[in-house]
């Protein structure tokens, strides 16, 4: 096997064109933060983009920001927070969470992965956020998408179709984000002790009042002992963000208090307290053990989902928290079977969604589904997808799906699989 280590999109187009005339299949990752989602590889070789680095264009007046697919998200974060700016979809750092060093995650695999956290409510995920792409097709053909500027829509559709593709349509070598000013002030109003019904419909109330929540999640008894060096203490906390200038925000909370205050006690997190829960529930911090045992990403709707946990947890042991006012569940359960089936029967009975393994060992991740199975229809448009981009097979083969066919399109509603 052979690891391939481009410094230029030049490099990158000639390592994709001579495995395409070779049939040798590669696969496609940056620092590897998220290498272990997805089915196991089925590699001859490496393309590996850690030194395809850099920022190439940032103007902060333009909020615009262009840069090569292997920078470190921490790098931009950075640079962007100087500047009183952020990429407003919080993207995760799935890192630790497999069992990795924080904050390894590159700004292409942001895209890739579809990435997003807590304020997806608001500000949507990366496909919302992306202005334009180049890369290459496992065809060996280089292509452009989109452009620098935020009025420029041309090919914005193509640079979307990015997202969530997980490396298995095209190679990314240069990225634009659109980035956005950063909050003045961030503060989290925490309903205590609500069992998972109870905060279901506080979120709702909250979400629905003109608060302008950008975050809501909700963290069960003893789960949220498990953030921010266990500050919250045990008892459950159902968690409300607001974010913006201080008078306002000051004003908000106050409103979302006399809203709440029947709901159960009350409690004001500031600071870098605020920050540092949001930051472990966007990461999945709870679940960050080290440990192989199997976790589940599940999106559906935010009225249902309490609803099939207490199913499911009738029928296997199981830990679980919430985000997205509940149309996100992290799911870690207790012994080594995925339980794909139980699960995914559970959603379907309790409205639908999608649900992706993104823990297990090797061996289940060979064996279930990690991807939720599309219908007929989906299923053939991703086929002729991966057939137009990647006719050969060669991009990261099989991560998605058995096949030729492991491309491409998440439902809307999911957001990625991340």
């Amino acid at each position: 096997m052979t690891t391939f280590v481009p410094t230029t999109a030049a490099e990158v187009l000639s390592t994709v064109a001579w495995a395409a005339a070779e049939d040798s299949p590669l696969e496609i990752l940056g620092h590897g933060s998220k290498r272990g989602i997805g089915r196991p590889q089925q590699s001859e070789h490496t393309l590996d983009l850690s030194r395809l680095s850099g920022v190439m264009l940032y103007e902060p007046a333009e909020l615009v920001l262009s840069a090569k697919a292997g920078t470190p998200l921490a790098e931009i974060e950075s640079l962007l927070a100087e500047n009183g700016q952020q990429l407003a979809f919080e993207p995760m750092d799935y890192g630790p969470l497999l069992g990795g060093e924080p904050a390894r995650g590159t700004i292409g695999g942001a895209l890739a992965a579809n990435l997003s956290g807590p304020r997806r409510l608001k500000a949507g995920a990366a496909r919302d956020h992306i202005l334009g792409i180049a890369a290459v097709s496992g065809r060996g053909e280089a292509f452009k998408s989109g452009g620098r500027v935020v009025k420029n829509v041309t090919g914005y559709d193509l640079s979307k179709l990015m997202a969530n593709s997980w490396g298995t349509l095209a190679v990314l070598t240069d990225v634009t984000f659109k980035v956005l000013p950063a909050a003045e002030t961030e503060v989290t109003l925490a309903i205590r002790g609500l069992l998972d019904d109870h905060a279901a419909a506080a979120m709702a109330l909250a979400l629905g009042s003109s608060a302008e929540v950008s975050s809501a999640a909700h963290l069960p008894e003893r789960v949220a002992a498990r953030v921010a060096g266990g500050s919250l203490g045990s008892d459950a906390a159902t968690l409300l963000r607001i974010e913006g200038f201080g008078p306002s925000v000051a004003y908000r909370i106050a409103a979302l208090k006399d809203l709440l205050k029947n709901a159960g006690p009350l409690q004001e997190i500031s600071g870098s307290v605020s920050y540092s829960v949001w930051r472990d529930v966007r990461d999945c911090a709870p679940f960050a053990d080290g440990s192989e045992r199997p976790v589940w990403r599940v999106s559906m709707a935010p009225s249902r989902g309490h609803q099939m946990v207490l199913a499911l947890r009738m029928q296997a042991p199981v830990d679980a928290f919430y985000d997205w006012q509940g149309g996100l569940i992290w799911l870690r359960m207790q012994q080594d079977d995925p339980e794909a089936g139980l699960l995914r029967g559970l959603i379907r009975r309790h409205g639908g969604g999608h649900a992706t393994l993104v823990r297990a060992t090797p061996s289940h991740r060979a064996a279930v589904p990690v991807f939720e199975p599309q219908a007929p229809q989906l299923a053939a448009l991703s086929a002729r997808l991966k057939a137009e981009f990647d006719p050969k097979n060669i991009l990261n083969p099989g991560r998605m799906a058995p096949g030729a066919s492991s491309a491409t399109l998440a439902p809307a509603t999911e957001g990625g699989a991340q």
